[in-house]
């Protein structure tokens, strides 16, 4: 009953929402928004019934969030704990585990409507790649949905990060989003929420367009604030709270988190000896069919093949020229993702846990890339319209 409830809920508030945006955004497709929600809904059932056959760290949230109810407070912590505070209160309300799934499942789904303004607000041009439309292929990827439509850390963090990434253009107008958005990417993440920041800062300072001197100095004095707050909450997370060498001992930590995530599950991978290529690589796009570890790695290695596939359209000289005169959210984008990539192919050696973290950045990649391509396309164009006015 409660699931036909929030079904009700999701879809009526879904269309309150689109309203909003519509009459804010003329771009804004609402019939493909709402086929998008059907389509989230596909990898719910799916990854419910996955669930209900395989160990799930949902699994044991749903649990937490009904024996331990009565410590709520409790569990207002970064990371793990993070993920029951929010499932407590509506697990009190009386939501059963496919309740408390689905209404999770609709956070990830929300994560994709700001993803896509993300998207059409900075990159109106629309372009195709291999026949399809670019934004409307990534928008439907099965592995981002999969990994965000359950009760867990995925769908939460995508939501945040999405609303940070479409609410950073007007950081002031969209301050709540923003804000908002910051926190639930700090409270799951902290370290993804301090490469955001880095991205975000970067992007200011070093961006083609000319950005008010205040609101640069704003940036710089928000990251430094978010140093001083978040420091000693990142480093913990990697036991370095009390390092005298903060290299030598991330990377004597790195070692020993990717030994054990490989010896917990038959997906692990040796990385340590990896070079750091072949790491980037591993993180982009494996699995790649040899080595998938399940048959839901070896449904995702389609995907990594369309990754590398899509990665190859910016191999060339006139990306870096791009990318060094890119406009700020494109710069903002690419570090991030970078910095992303950096940290976790040093943590992770698990091609399962590699597959759900690497959902949650691929769209600051995706963005640079469509970005890259729809101006060489605005470019191709215009040369077109100047040759054929002069003839």
């Amino acid at each position: 009953m409660d699931i036909l409830i929030i079904l009700i809920l999701s879809f009526s508030i879904n269309q309150l929402i689109f309203k909003f945006f519509k009459n804010r955004h003329r771009f804004f497709n609402t019939g493909l928004m709402n086929k998008l929600y059907f389509y989230h809904l596909l990898f719910f059932l799916t990854y419910f019934t996955y669930a209900m056959f395989r160990p799930s760290d949902s699994k044991h949230y749903y649990f937490l969030s009904v024996t331990q109810s009565d410590y709520w407070l409790d569990f207002f912590e970064t990371t793990t704990p993070f993920i029951t505070f929010i499932a407590i209160p509506f697990v009190k309300l009386g939501l059963s585990y496919a309740g408390t799934m689905l209404l999770f499942s609709w956070f990830g789904y929300l994560g994709f409507v700001f993803a896509y303004l993300f998207f059409r607000e900075n990159i109106p041009y629309k372009i195709k790649i291999f026949g399809l439309d670019f934004l409307t292929l990534l928008l439907f990827l099965p592995n981002m949905h999969f990994w965000t439509a359950s009760l867990g850390k995925g769908a939460v963090i995508f939501l945040g990060l999405m609303m940070v990434a479409y609410a950073i253009k007007k950081p002031i107008n969209r301050w709540f989003l923003l804000s908002l958005g910051a926190f639930l990417v700090y409270m799951v993440r902290p370290h993804v929420m301090l490469f955001v920041m880095v991205g975000i800062t970067f992007g200011y300072l070093r961006g083609r367009e000319k950005i008010n001197p205040t609101i640069k100095l704003m940036v710089i004095l928000l990251m430094i604030g978010f140093l001083a707050v978040a420091s000693d909450t990142i480093l913990k997370m990697v036991n370095l709270e009390n390092s005298e060498n903060l290299t030598q001992d991330f990377m004597n930590y790195s070692e020993l988190q990717s030994e054990r995530l490989s010896a917990s599950s038959g997906s692990g991978v040796d990385m340590n000896n990896y070079s750091l290529p072949f790491k980037f690589f591993t993180f982009w796009f494996r699995p790649l069919f040899i080595d998938a570890p399940n048959p839901i790695g070896f449904i995702i290695s389609f995907e990594n093949l369309l990754y590398l596939l899509i990665f190859f359209k910016i191999l060339n000289w006139r990306f870096i020229k791009f990318f060094r005169k890119a406009p700020y959210m494109v710069k903002m984008s690419g570090i991030t993702f970078l910095l992303a990539t950096f940290a976790l192919t040093f943590l992770m050696s698990n091609l399962g846990i590699i597959m759900r973290q690497k959902s949650q950045v691929m769209y600051f990649a995706f963005f640079v890339i469509y970005y890259f391509l729809a101006e060489q396309q605005a470019y191709k164009n215009y040369k077109r319209r100047l040759i054929t006015n002069i003839k």
